[in-house]
């Protein structure tokens, strides 16, 4: 089946004359990623050279995707639009909600019990407003867009910042907050700062142990969380063009882990491969006749740095399998020098847990590599010294590899299959531990490895590899083994060796599978009433945010002071506070709850001044907001890294912060906020972190007729009478200064959408 063939049609009748206007209109050759970025621009913003990294531009996406967790607010919003029916196809992915626990069956069937409220509310509204809604099984959002949505040269937006997923199969797909997608469902224009370009060659081609995951942990290692900031990555080159297209969906993946806005591969061979796996032979067909136009033009390719702003090589002939972590996806270990690292930095050593699958590392070729390093090893009379789990990444996956024999593989070695879900990827797992605060290790194919991801255990260390890199170490049940080296005791006192794994593209059978889990929407929904209980803990209606007053920011306190790395973890946990992501008041009593406090360096325990005592950090936030006192936030580099999830800037809002001033912001966590109506600023000279004091009065002077133009400071007003002024950066244009006024973004589309 297709999706919204005639829309597909569409994007490709009109893309070739869009990409000459713009190839015209700039002069130069065009990367894929501009030929992308010019076919969908917003009539607001007219073609011309827009200057990456500095000018705003107005888009217009072809379709949004959402996961359940993030749906749950982005529809609540959307609900509030005044629209009928979304202005562009939109689905809902039920990943999120299923706890890991005892096995896929089990799991999944109390997951549908425990959040039926949830689902119920998201199928409701997916059938009033035109929504495809995928049910609590299908697979996990990435895998599922992967095969049934994504089609080279076209722009999606998605709830979640794995999105970029998709750029494996020659998409620009973007991880965004909630208020975005409501801009797109609602038909107005999508608003991003133009990104800069870094362009990645492949060279060679990978063999033996090395993989796609193994190309982008590579490329962490160099650019870092936050070097692809602001920038689309785009991979080009003959090793891009010899890998398979979901292991360019890994590579893109993880993108996320370097700040990147997207990362995206030109259309090829191994694309339509997989767009006829999946029953899209006639999206093949119109790709392959645009081809051209679906990659970067030949010129670009031959001399990128006139083209990029940033070019880094890579020798896939000789790249190594890598291992990542803990604690930061950046971390790269190459494997001949991971075991050292672990000994000379005291990571225990014993494997605890080896877990393959999730939205990066579930396909065919993924499960079908892992599963012959398991099959040796029964072979070669291996016993599994860790425990070991299998998520599959979709339906299609799951139903497909069982059928062919591999799911067998490894519950014969003792593997557990889990649900097709994120679950451990993101907190979802009901980890049994004889100490659940015990230092241990654990190795992931998942994409994020922030402390207490997994399991809420701040002391668990969690690394990154390839599933079969992963495989390959449960044998061993320790960090030291190197599988392309070491040798191995196995059960008879003999010494073995694995050889490189083998795996298979695509199946050699095809796809198959029963109920693939999908739920269309009604032709006409609009005789569905939603109603929500005003009694539910799990949803509830949103309150439009009212304005910030410039005397709001005025004689603020200090809330917290984050020290180190504050992603949206810190902000607001996922785990098993999942099941409030649709009620705003609930969730926000995990607001920054993880985060450190640079005063006492203790997560959740600040001094509040109305009290004259110790609290939690919601608890004194509130504490404030009930005697009238406004609240500031100050953090240190990339604030905000990790999950698109646009809680980390509701939930603040809601009680009572007006302001986030940091060194520097992850995009999309930066957007959330201005979309919010927030206050999100950055210290000119980030050496102003060191002079806020916890007992601090603060005010934010220039704030009275705040536009794009405006020039901010911060006050300082200390206990001890004296003061510290300094400059902060807001970067809000025209646009985004208006949401402000308006206390929202989705304040000003409810406005424009009533006097239309």
């Amino acid at each position: 089946m297709i999706f919204d063939f005639e829309m597909i049609k569409a994007v490709y009748t009109a893309l070739p004359e869009k990409v000459k206007n713009a190839r015209t209109v700039l002069g130069r050759p065009l990367t894929l990623s501009e030929k992308i970025l010019f076919s969908h621009l917003h009539a607001d913003s007219p073609i011309k050279d827009f200057k990456r990294g500095e000018d705003y531009v107005f888009f217009a996406p072809d379709r949004v995707a959402m996961q359940d967790a993030t749906a749950q607010m982005a529809l609540l919003q959307f609900m509030m639009c005044g629209m009928n029916k979304t202005a562009v196809p939109s689905t809902v992915h039920c990943d999120h909600l299923i706890l890991a626990q005892t096995g896929a069956n089990a799991d999944l069937k109390t997951a549908v019990d425990v959040n039926s409220e949830v689902y119920s509310f998201l199928s409701s509204v997916s059938n009033k407003y035109g929504i495809g809604f995928w049910k609590p099984g299908a697979g996990i959002i990435h895998q599922t867009v992967l095969e049934n949505y994504a089609f080279p040269g076209a722009m999606m937006i998605g709830t979640d910042s794995h999105t970029p997923n998709a750029g494996g199969l020659g998409m620009l797909a973007i991880g965004v907050g909630g208020a975005d997608a409501v801009d797109v469902m609602a038909g107005m224009a999508w608003e991003l700062k133009m990104p800069k370009l870094i362009g990645i060659h492949l060279k060679g081609k990978l063999s033996g142990w090395a993989s796609p995951k193994d190309v982008i942990l590579k490329v962490a290692g160099i650019l870092t969380v936050k070097g692809g900031t602001g920038a689309i990555v785009e991979y080009f080159g003959d090793g891009a063009r010899s890998m398979s297209c979901t292991g360019k969906g890994t590579i893109c993946n993880m993108g996320a882990e370097i700040g990147a806005t997207t990362s995206t591969f030109g259309y090829d061979d191994s694309m339509a491969r997989l767009l006829k796996a999946t029953g899209r032979e006639d999206v093949a067909r119109l790709a392959d006749s645009i081809a051209d136009d679906l990659t970067g033009d030949a010129a670009c390719y031959a001399n990128p740095e006139k083209y990029f702003d940033e070019v880094i090589e890579v020798d896939l002939s000789t790249l190594e399998p890598h291992v990542n972590g803990p604690y930061t996806p950046d971390l790269a270990w190459p494997i001949s020098k991971f075991a050292a690292a672990v000994a000379d930095n005291d990571y225990p050593e014993k494997l605890d847990v080896g877990l393959i699958g999730s939205c990066t590392n579930s396909s065919y070729e993924d499960i079908s590599r892992a599963a012959s390093i398991a099959k040796q090893a029964k072979e070669k009379n291996l016993k599994v010294k860790s425990e070991f789990t299998v998520t599959p990444g979709s339906e299609l996956i799951r139903y497909t590899v069982e059928r062919d024999g591999l799911l067998e593989v490894f519950e014969d070695v003792g593997g557990l299959v889990l649900a097709n879900a994120c679950g451990p990827c993101i907190g979802q797992w009901a980890r049994h531990m004889d100490d659940p605060k015990r230092r241990n290790s654990i190795i992931t194919s998942f994409n994020r490895n922030f402390a207490k991801r997994n399991d809420g255990n701040a002391s668990t260390h969690a690394f990154v590899a390839s599933p079969e890199l992963v495989t390959a170490l449960v044998f061993a049940g320790r960090l030291s083994f190197n599988p392309l080296t070491d040798t191995l005791v196995n059960e008879a006192g003999e010494e073995v060796r694995f050889d490189p794994p083998v795996g298979v593209e695509l199946p050699p059978k095809g796809f198959d599978v029963e109920d693939a889990g999908f739920q269309a929407p009604m032709a006409n929904g609009s005789g569905i009433n939603i109603d929500v209980d005003p009694a539910s803990d799990r949803i509830q209606l949103l309150t439009p945010f009212t304005p910030i007053t410039n005397d709001q920011v005025q004689n603020m306190r200090v809330l917290l002071k984050a020290q180190g790395k504050c992603t949206t973890d810190h902000i607001s946990m996922a785990g098993p506070w999942l099941k409030f992501r649709g009620h705003l008041e609930n969730i926000s009593n995990n607001c920054f709850i993880g985060a450190i406090s640079a005063f006492n360096g203790e997560a959740n325990n600040v001094i509040n001044y109305v009290e004259g005592k110790y609290m939690g950090v919601p608890d004194s936030a509130r504490a404030y907001k009930k005697n009238g006192i406004s609240t500031i936030v100050f953090g240190e580099e990339n604030y905000g890294e990790g999950s698109s999830r646009e809680h980390a800037a509701m939930e603040p809002r809601h009680i009572g912060v007006k302001a986030i001033v940091v060194k520097s912001f992850a995009r999309i966590h930066q957007t959330n906020l201005k979309k919010q109506g927030m206050l999100g600023l950055t210290f000119v000279n980030p050496k102003d972190y060191d002079l806020v004091r916890q007992d601090d009065l603060v005010d934010i002077l220039g704030f009275e007729n705040f536009n794009a133009k405006s020039q901010l400071k911060v006050r300082l007003r200390h206990a001890d009478g004296t003061e510290d002024v300094f400059d902060v950066l807001h970067g809000y244009n025209d646009q985004q200064a208006e949401w402000v006024k308006a206390g929202s973004a989705l304040n000003k589309i409810r406005e424009e959408i009533s006097q239309s």
